[in-house]
């Protein structure tokens, strides 16, 4: 199993805890690695993971130790990722020398209604604008109201490109209720920004393994209806 920058936030978030983890769901016994139940672990049938682009991931306090977070998914089929905690006052420094790095063309992930004037929305032509970088997509991984707040106090967002999704189906994302039923999760918006930048292999990887994740996460949810023979994992294993 590979073990990605996701992974060591994590571990790097525990143990700075002064206290534990406390949650829906943290009696569970979980693999500190995929956070599923141990028994329904799927870190031996992590993907491959993808090059071609890469991913910057930047978390809310609140969403780092969340089992059901996705972002670890989208960092499981990415080669190079780049995980952070976000910081109002003191952004972490290799950060902000990852969004100047030549090799690299930033891109902020995030709805146009709610940007500044100063962001430039990127609307066709996407791959085009790369040229001849590397894209490096940046998701801000939060509550709805926690990336609305980290947009508008991190002024290193302001001034980049950015892919505002509108999302054409309902989530499909059942761990978590949203206030509104068109809120993607974080894995779900990043599989229609790599098609959109036809990265369609790995967009359809992270599609399949979301459905891995989904399934075995609610394994251990005692109110849901649950298949133990877990037939979503049988067929990604005959896939890949």
């Amino acid at each position: 199993m590979r073990v990605h920058a996701v992974h060591q936030l994590v571990a790097n978030r525990l143990q700075q805890s002064t206290k534990p983890f406390s949650a829906r769901g943290s009696k569970v016994e979980r693999c500190s690695y995929c956070r599923i139940a141990s028994k329904y672990c799927i870190c031996l049938h992590q993907p491959k993971p993808f090059t071609g682009f890469a991913t910057l991931l930047i978390y809310s306090e609140n969403e780092v130790l969340k089992p059901s977070n996705t972002g670890r998914l989208i960092a499981d089929v990415c080669a190079d990722v780049h995980a952070y905690q976000w910081s109002r006052t003191e952004p972490e420094a290799n950060m902000l020398a990852l969004l100047s790095d030549a090799k690299y063309q930033p891109i902020l992930i995030f709805p146009e209604n709610y940007l500044f004037e100063t962001n430039h929305l990127l609307e066709r032509d996407k791959q085009q604008q790369v040229q001849n970088k590397i894209p490096l997509f940046i998701f801000l991984d939060a509550s709805w109201r926690e990336a609305r707040r980290i947009y508008r106090k991190s002024e290193y967002l302001h001034h980049l490109p950015v892919v505002s999704i509108q999302p054409n189906k309902i989530s499909e994302y059942v761990m978590r209720k949203s206030d509104q039923e068109q809120h993607l999760a974080t894995c779900e918006v990043a599989s229609l920004v790599l098609d959109e930048f036809h990265l369609n292999q790995a967009s359809e990887q992270l599609q399949s393994w979301f459905a891995v994740f989904k399934e075995s996460y609610m394994l251990s949810k005692t109110r849901e209806k649950r298949d133990f023979t877990r037939p979503v994992l049988t067929q990604y294993l005959s896939n890949n």
